[in-house]
């Protein structure tokens, strides 16, 4: 995920870029004009960016390349099997990983650590000597992909479907392990807790 400057004063923290460009249909009736369609188009961002969601980081490996990236797009989409799916733009070295790979870490981070999401942003410096993503120890899951020893909680997943969804893939994994490594009470990063937005 990209940042972009703060549409706010000085000292507030930049929020996660969204789409640019011209506005993108369809539109509803009576929303034809170009300056139409572009006040409709913001206000259609602004509603889905109020939708809730958590924030988390994303662990992807393919052979001795690994990234860590921040992403909000997430859920549970099966109880039987355990599913996971999360939105991945295709851009993202992450989606590269994840679809040579075959698989991802969910890395769930304490409250607390909001400030390390911001250090996912782009691609990482790994240093596979001390077993750090920018600085941040991390171990290796069941998959291979990694899993960060700050995390209050994750899963480790098999890539089962791809799904295309336009400037993003969903990407459909099977939890094949998971964990906590803080008390199961810890409460866990939203979307909420930062000034970031990412959406619309």
């Amino acid at each position: 995920m990209k940042l972009v400057a703060p549409p706010t004063s000085a000292g507030s923290v930049p929020r996660m870029a969204t789409k640019t460009g011209p506005p993108i249909g369809p539109f509803p009736p009576g929303v034809e004009t170009d300056e139409q369609k572009e006040e409709y188009d913001k206000l259609r961002r602004r509603v889905l960016w109020k939708m809730p969601y958590g924030l988390y980081v994303v662990g992807a490996r393919d052979g001795e390349r690994r990234n860590g990236m921040t992403l909000n797009w997430a859920t549970q989409v099966s109880f039987e099997p355990k599913l996971v799916g999360i939105g991945v733009e295709k851009e993202a070295f992450t989606h590269e990983l994840i679809a040579a790979g075959k698989a991802f870490s969910l890395n769930l981070l304490p409250q607390e650590e909001r400030a390390a999401v911001r250090k996912f942003v782009k691609p990482v410096e790994v240093d596979p000597d001390g077993r750090t993503l920018n600085g941040f120890a991390f171990h290796d899951g069941r998959t291979g992909a990694p899993i960060l020893d700050v995390a209050a909680a994750w899963v480790d997943c098999e890539l089962r479907q791809s799904v295309d969804c336009g400037g993003h893939t969903f990407f459909i994994g099977e939890v094949v392990d998971a964990g906590f490594q803080a008390d199961e009470e810890t409460p866990v990063l939203r979307m909420e807790d930062t000034r970031m937005s990412y959406g619309g």
